[in-house]
C-alpha cells in the first residue's frame, strides 16, 4: 500500500477546529448582516419604505425585511454571497425556507392587523467579492 493515511486518519486531519468554527460562523454573521445594510440602503434609494427589519416569529424564522412599495407590503429575504461557485444566492432560498417565510409573513400581518393589504415575497442577491463593488439585484415576487 502507498504512504497514504487511512480514512479514520483523514477524517480526523478534517475535523474542524471548534474555536475556528465559531470565528467562521460570527464572519459569517457579520457579513450576512453587511449584505442586508446593502440591501436596505438599496431599496430606500429605490423607492421602498421600510417597516420592519429582522422580524422574529419564534422558532417558526425570520424575515430580513419588511417594506411598503406601491400598493404592496414586500417580504424581502436578503441572500450574500461572495461568490457563484455554489450558485446565484437567490437558489439558496429553498422550499421549506419559502415556506418559513410564508408562517412568519402570516403571523406579521396578523399581529398588525394587515390582512387586507397585497403582498409579495422578493428576494435580494448581494454578491460581494473582495476588492469589489457590491453586485445587488432584487427579484421581485420571487414566491
Amino acid at each position: 500500500m502507498p504512504n497514504t493515511p487511512n480514512k479514520f486518519y483523514k477524517k480526523l486531519c478534517l475535523k474542524a477546529n471548534p474555536e475556528r468554527e465559531i470565528m467562521q460562523k460570527e464572519s459569517n454573521i457579520s457579513f450576512g448582516k453587511y449584505g442586508e445594510e446593502l440591501a436596505s440602503e438599496y431599496i430606500k434609494a429605490n423607492g421602498y419604505l421600510i417597516i420592519e427589519r429582522n422580524f422574529r416569529a419564534g422558532k417558526i424564522g425570520e424575515i430580513d425585511i419588511i417594506a411598503k412599495k406601491d400598493e404592496f407590503i414586500c417580504f424581502i429575504e436578503v441572500k450574500t454571497r461572495k461568490g457563484t461557485y455554489f450558485g446565484m444566492p437567490s437558489e439558496a432560498v429553498n422550499w421549506k425556507k419559502q415556506t418559513n417565510i410564508k408562517r412568519v409573513a402570516q403571523m406579521f400581518l396578523k399581529l398588525n392587523r394587515m390582512e387586507d393589504f397585497n403582498i409579495r415575497f422578493d428576494i435580494i442577491e448581494v454578491l460581494k467579492k473582495e476588492s469589489e463593488t457590491a453586485y445587488i439585484d432584487i427579484i421581485e415576487d420571487a414566491f
